[in-house]
């Protein structure tokens, strides 16, 4: 049995031979990231050979001298018959730059909120008196803590969990009958959560969650008042499993990942509860209630359901519209039988963060004006609708917008660069980085600053190709590729190579083009839309001009644009507190109709047309401006 050594961790384990470098470092409690999805195309989980040997692939990534270095891919190597010593090159491990989600409810339109008189939580606490026991009424404990709760909330079956009969008599007893319950009322039962004696009602805490692909925030509310206490946010530990929706679709095809997925979001969920309750100081059953939002993938491996068939005609996901589960049932670390309540979802890649979304839009309302709704991330969701119709569509951006399939790609932390300027004579950049430190990589809104700029003072062509015939030391032709310098001799060397811009255009072609096709399809244009809402933590640093610039999104009047934050949080912050956006949301799963853009013959039209910088059809942008 071959024995493997982490440094510099110094962490030693052993292990069987033949077992993939991946789960042994796993098993030794040491990170490695493998974003890509063990498909050995990105480059991340690579680690050096210090002693000893590996079985090991090449994918053709590696430079014959960093082989001859002893460097490999992870997600490629398995364990050999010999003892190995394996070093995990340093990366800076720095916190990312997050939109601040507490403040996105004010860029709400007041009028969309819950109203004081629509606040009805789930969850509530009541006083309530249960009458002593009588001689020979034939009536349990149970009866009459029932028969008190129907006259108290309504005549519908009280569903009473065990763990609190084993209790009930001492409870009854202790205060004279006197109570403080906590109830679930739902459309057939009152499900009883907790019964304490006394009348004393303390505290009462709702959580409304977004877990995105990328991010997972947590909004912690009174269910007394509807106000928002807190919010914590953190990256999705499920990213060291793949990029995107589909790398851990194919990373879950086995039993032991799909659950290392599943309690990768658990953990990053439960760490966030941990956190808010320790700075609010609370207890962790304090928390009676929880709304969950998130695209269909990232909800199945919450629950832990294969994924598989999301990405496999027909396109069929396990569920779209949940039941209600208990914290207990799915591993949130609240009150064991606290209802937690899923955004249903539209489709294999319109989920319920997008039901929770547009009830931060005119959409919900009567208006006949039309609005467009963008929530741009490494899955790109549209919706497109009024008081008369909802269309809806998914296209896969993919991770270009955080720094996926760039070789300094890099997600926006501190270090990353945000923006660029470009000198129109010299083609020298100027750039800025989160943080003020010297450059570490480049972030999607720096890549899209980048692109912009270099457009505008002409450095590249419509077709993303830089300016070989001025001379530029910020310009290197290797062969048929030319590579872009971002830092200066003295930095960290930070080049960005045409294919890689490549990559840009592709993503935002496929957010662009999607919004042209559901426009057309109902006959309409992008000049008749009233409102253009982006969503989304990417949005929150997106700067509109160079956004425009590139293509990205439509020419309109700025005014159009109105960006909306994280409203899958917010959203479900509304269904948390309101029982008529309850109502609202399911409404809305029932009216929106699914486009798939894979069995639109119109949509590759759509999408190679936008293949260019802004477009091929320039009269679509008359603002951009072109050398």
């Amino acid at each position: 049995m071959p024995r493997i050594t982490f440094l510099p961790q110094e962490i030693t384990i052993d292990i069987d031979r033949e077992t993939d470098l991946l789960t042994v470092a796993e098993q030794a409690g040491v990170e490695i990231s493998a974003p890509c999805g063990t498909n050995g195309t990105c480059g991340k989980c690579i680690v050096r050979i210090a002693s000893g040997m590996l079985h090991t692939h090449d994918t053709g990534m590696l430079s014959p001298a960093a082989v001859k270095a002893g460097y490999v891919h992870a997600c490629k190597s398995k364990t050999a018959d010999v003892d190995v010593t394996i070093v995990i090159p340093e990366r800076l491990s720095k916190k990312g730059k997050f939109a601040d989600s507490s403040e996105d409810i004010k860029k709400i339109n007041p009028e969309l909120l819950p109203e004081i008189w629509q606040i009805q939580p789930l969850v509530k606490k009541y006083h309530l008196i249960v009458p002593s026991a009588q001689p020979e009424d034939g009536l349990s404990d149970l009866d009459r803590f029932t028969n008190s709760v129907k006259a108290e909330l309504g005549e519908k079956s009280v569903v009473v969990p065990l763990s609190i009969m084993r209790h009930l008599a001492q409870i009854l007893r202790k205060d004279q009958g006197k109570v403080t319950l906590t109830t679930a009322s739902f459309e057939n039962h009152h499900q009883i959560i907790t019964v304490n004696p006394g009348n004393e009602i303390k505290a009462n805490y709702g959580l409304a969650v977004d877990i995105g692909t990328t991010t997972v925030s947590v909004q912690l509310t009174s269910l007394f008042d509807a106000e928002i206490k807190t919010v914590e946010t953190s990256y999705n530990q499920q990213i060291k499993c793949g990029l995107d929706v589909i790398s851990r679709i194919n990373y879950a095809q086995r039993p032991e990942r799909l659950q290392e997925l599943k309690t990768r979001i658990l953990d990053t969920i439960n760490l966030l509860i941990e956190s808010i309750v320790k700075t609010q100081n609370l207890d962790s059953s304090d928390i009676t209630n929880m709304v969950c939002s998130g695209n269909t993938t990232m909800i199945h491996l919450l629950l832990g359901l294969p994924p598989e068939q999301i990405r496999l005609a027909p396109y069929t996901p396990t569920l779209l519209n949940s039941p209600y589960f208990t914290a207990d049932d799915i591993g949130i670390n609240i009150h064991p039988i606290t209802p937690i309540h899923i955004s249903p979802a539209i489709g294999s890649y319109v989920g319920g963060d997008i039901t929770a979304g547009l009830l931060c839009t005119d959409i919900i309302t009567d208006s006949e004006e039309l609005s467009l709704f963008i929530d741009i991330g490494t899955n790109g969701e549209l919706v497109l609708g009024n008081c008369d119709f909802i269309t809806t569509c998914a296209c896969s951006a993919g991770p270009a917008f955080e720094g996926g399939g760039i070789k300094k790609g890099m997600r926006a932390a501190v270090g990353a660069i945000e923006k660029v300027t470009v000198d129109p004579s010299t083609g020298i950049p100027e750039i800025q980085t989160i943080g003020d430190v010297p450059p570490t990589g480049i972030c999607g809104s720096g890549m899209i600053s980048l692109l912009s700029t270099l457009l505008k003072t002409g450095w590249i062509d419509s077709a993303g190709k830089l300016d070989r015939t001025r001379p530029s030391s910020a310009i290197e032709v290797k062969g048929r590729q030319a590579f872009y310098k971002l830092s200066s001799p003295d930095q960290e060397l930070i080049m960005v190579s045409e294919s890689e811009i490549e990559n840009i255009i592709r993503a935002k072609a496929a957010i662009y083009s999607a919004c042209a096709l559901m426009l057309e399809q109902v006959g309409l244009s992008f000049d008749e839309l009233n409102t253009i809402y982006i969503a989304g933590g990417f949005g929150h640093f997106l700067n509109l001009e160079d956004a425009i610039t590139i293509g990205l999104l439509p020419d309109q009047p700025r005014e159009k644009f109105q960006y909306i934050g994280n409203a899958s949080l917010t959203g479900s912050y509304m269904v948390l507190v309101s029982a008529d956006h309850r109502k609202k949301q399911k409404e809305l799963a029932q009216r929106m109709t699914y486009i798939d853009l894979s069995t639109e013959t119109g949509y590759m039209d759509q999408y190679t047309a936008a293949l260019f910088l802004p477009h091929t059809e320039l009269s679509q942008f008359p603002s951009v401006l072109l050398p």
